[in-house]
């Protein structure tokens, strides 16, 4: 099973690339997928691909997803 996560685009690098937020941790990824990207913009990221542009709104609503299954899950630890 593979699992993509949305970011936030901080700043664009050199050479198509940028660099994200995941879940509050800055990564450098590839924009080689993906076209008219700028800071701001959500992506799906996968094994440091931006797969895809999301909808901001969809971004968030999945973000929030992924916050509550944690909570959820320490709550069970």
């Amino acid at each position: 099973m593979c699992l993509a996560i949305p970011a936030c685009v901080e700043q664009l690098t050199a050479q198509n690339h940028a660099i994200v937020i995941l879940s509050g941790v800055r990564k450098e990824i590839s924009l080689a997928l993906v076209e008219d990207i700028v800071p701001g913009d959500y992506v799906i990221v996968h094994v440091g691909f931006a797969l895809q542009k999301l909808d901001p709104l969809e971004a968030e609503r999945t973000l929030a997803m992924f916050a509550e299954i944690s909570t959820l899950d320490s709550n069970l630890s």
